[in-house]
């Protein structure tokens, strides 16, 4: 006796499923954050990874590091359990608004990417009794 398994029609899929894939094309890579007086610096591991794969966006105080592998399809591919190891990556983190986004530094070497943010300038406070006037209304 045959079995016939009918596909899932677009409008029976859950919201959770559709956003449990597209969370699953990426995996989280291993990092590490060093502060620095005037820097921070981001160390991010993300193997198999070269410098055209490599998109870094910060919106607001918001970092999102998108790293991208160069996928190749081999002539003898069989199914082995692969497709997690070849899994893209992509870091969100929220480090504040005290850092200079625009300024920002990255290189990578050998799957190693380093991130340096600066940290933006703090405006002094006025000492003791000097008056605040207002310049602009």
């Amino acid at each position: 006796m045959h079995t016939i398994i009918h596909p899932l029609n677009p409008s029976t899929r859950s919201a959770a499923t559709e956003s449990t894939t597209s969370v699953a094309a990426f995996r989280q890579p291993n990092y590490d954050c060093q502060e620095h007086t005037d820097t921070m610096k981001l160390v991010v591991y993300v193997p198999g990874v070269d410098a055209a794969g490599v998109e870094i966006e910060a919106r607001g105080p918001d970092l999102t590091v998108t790293a991208k592998k160069s996928h190749f399809v081999r002539v003898n591919w069989q199914s082995l359990h692969l497709e997690t190891a070849q899994r893209d990556y992509q870091l969100r983190l929220r480090l504040g608004s005290g850092f200079d986004y625009t300024s920002m530094q990255a290189e990578i070497h050998h799957g190693v990417l380093t991130v340096t943010l600066p940290k933006r300038l703090t405006v002094a406070a006025p000492k003791g009794n000097a008056r605040l006037r207002r310049v602009a209304a």
